[in-house]
């Protein structure tokens, strides 16, 4: 874990390391979000590349009883 300075505009240097490894590149936009009592940065990707990255992903998870009831109603099956 690396510690950084807030200037005196509240801007931070975001090290080399972790810029690195995320790919980051000057001008990128990143999305700041609040959670509790820190600060998250997640970057934004084009939509390009985020293209097939759910390609294999296992959809056999089991619904509970309420989300298909659900899923039924608003296809018209049958009313909850």
């Amino acid at each position: 874990m690396e510690t950084v300075t807030v200037s005196p505009k509240f801007q931070v240097v975001i090290p080399r390391a972790i810029r690195d490894s995320l790919d980051l590149r000057p001008g990128q936009k990143v999305q700041v979000i609040r959670y509790g009592d820190r600060i998250e940065l997640i970057p934004l990707r084009p939509i390009q590349e985020t293209r097939g990255f759910l390609r294999g992903i296992d959809t056999t998870v089991e619904r509970g009883m309420d989300r298909v009831r659900m899923s039924l109603w608003w296809a018209g099956a049958s009313r909850p």
